[in-house]
């Protein structure tokens, strides 16, 4: 598990169908540690001095932006929680539901307003003040829109993260409240009751 508070930014070594390699300062990686990579969950499956490799799998690959990184790319790492660990996003899992696009970008006083497209299955999922996660990074839902939502990003969030960097037509990784998918299943399974 995560919480989307970003702990370091990587930079994209290489990148293949099926395997990511990033260049890193985290120190202490161990193989077969969990590490979200733009709110990807990822399996450390080799180390360097500087970084980590990571295999991805077709549906990673399908479900995820991953495969449009390139060279040099910057990434957004958080290393899972540990179980006495601060918790100080919300509950991420990693487990990336759709691509997004950013819209939109306006820069007010002390902060941006970003607004995403959002894919139309995902968008039941989101409530204004609810949490969702966008590169790896937790976030609160400011407003909605059809098939669009926007949050607001303050100074930190902009230097600390990729999102500060991205453009309007760029994809983004989006995970939403996995409490809401829970809800929703149950409530369904009462229905067909």
């Amino acid at each position: 598990m995560f919480t989307g508070i970003v702990e370091a930014s990587g930079k994209i070594v290489a990148v293949s169908p099926a395997r990511l390699e990033v260049a890193s300062d985290l120190e202490d990686l161990a193989l077969g540690e969990s590490i979200a990579v733009n709110g990807v969950c990822l399996t450390v499956a080799s180390l360097s001095g500087g970084g980590f490799a990571a295999d991805i799998s077709e549906e990673t690959a399908r479900r995820t932006s991953l495969g449009s990184l390139s060279s040099g790319d910057p990434v957004n790492l958080e290393r899972a929680m540990p179980a006495g660990g601060r918790f100080g996003g919300h509950i991420v899992q990693g487990h990336v539901d759709g691509v997004g696009k950013v819209k939109e970008a306006r820069e007010l006083e002390g902060s941006m307003e970003m607004t995403f497209e959002v894919p139309r299955p995902l968008e039941r999922y989101l409530v204004e003040k609810g949490s969702v996660t966008v590169e790896g990074v937790s976030l609160t839902v400011a407003s909605l829109g059809v098939a669009e939502f926007s949050v607001s990003l303050v100074p930190h969030t902009l230097t600390g993260t990729t999102l500060g960097s991205r453009k309007p037509g760029d994809p983004v990784n989006l995970e939403v409240d996995v409490l809401a998918k829970y809800v929703e299943r149950l409530l369904e399974a009462q229905v067909r009751r």
